[in-house]
């Protein structure tokens, strides 16, 4: 079997508990199957933050003002079998530099693309905060198209006891095998309610703003997901009763946009 490409998204400002918990992931990941694991550490990267242009969402990520590493970030991850998205929990959130990247690809948020790819979300928390960090990352993942395929938190105060360190070596073993059975489906498993939520109702959005914000009207047109026939981002198989909420909501949402959109134009001058 040829090696799986990882890609790790370090959002750590030095080389410590975060970096060290990525390879004990990778030791343990190659228990299972052969991995190459490849940092990119966005404390080194020129990526700028966001302006809050508006730009991206509305004409195209290519109009960014910013001139920066972010398309070779993207690129990056587009050559990865999976990214792990790494960070310290930093005043209970991601690091700046985290925050940063994030931000810097909002437009993924309109116009998902990585629905070959796979996502870990590593955090590492003196005390607290690992589970709300993990909650934030994994939503940014799924709705940027990412399947998540593990987790793992771990307590890195200093000093670690050994008892700690015994509880943090076994959350590194338990997500690296999750992690390896995500490696080897080769097919992307079916979408929960909150995928198919989010699909339904971005759908109502940018179907009603071709003139508002072409860009995200034109990625969605071009992918078909305006077609009748399209129940979700890929042709994956979709819970039938998931997706009959999905389109009670993407009803909901249409009208409400319709109603929002009908009262910015009276107030038009």
């Amino acid at each position: 079997m040829a090696p799986k490409n990882i890609l790790v998204i370090m959002g750590s400002p030095r080389k410590g508990s975060t970096f060290f918990a990525c390879e004990d992931l990778r030791k343990e990941l190659g228990q299972h199957l052969p991995v190459e694991f490849e940092y990119l550490w966005l404390k080194d990267a020129d990526l700028k933050p966001c302006r809050g242009c508006l730009s991206c969402f509305s004409r195209g990520e290519e109009t960014c003002p910013n001139r920066d590493d972010a398309p070779r970030i993207e690129q990056k991850m587009h050559e990865a079998d999976a990214v792990v998205f790494a960070t310290p929990v930093y005043g209970l959130n991601v690091t700046g530099q985290m925050k940063v990247f994030v931000d810097r690809f909002s437009y993924i948020f309109h116009r998902p693309r990585f629905f070959d790819k796979k996502a870990f979300i590593l955090t590492t928390a003196g005390i607290m905060g690992n589970k709300e960090v993990q909650k934030y990352l994994t939503t940014v993942a799924r709705i940027w198209g990412f399947e998540i395929a593990g987790n793992a938190g771990t307590v890195t105060a200093t000093p670690v006891s050994p008892g700690q360190a015994e509880k943090n070596r076994k959350e590194i073993a338990r997500a690296a095998g999750e992690f390896a059975a995500a490696l080897r489906r080769p097919a992307r498993k079916s979408p929960g309610l909150y995928d198919l939520i989010v699909f339904h109702g971005q759908r109502a959005a940018f179907r009603r703003l071709e003139t508002i914000s072409p860009a995200d009207y034109r990625y969605w047109n071009g992918k078909g997901w305006f077609d009748r026939g399209a129940r979700y981002f890929t042709g994956v198989p979709v819970n039938p009763v998931y997706h009959a909420i999905g389109v009670a909501v993407e009803k909901i949402s249409a009208r409400r946009m319709e109603k929002d959109l009908a009262a910015c134009t009276v107030e038009q001058p």
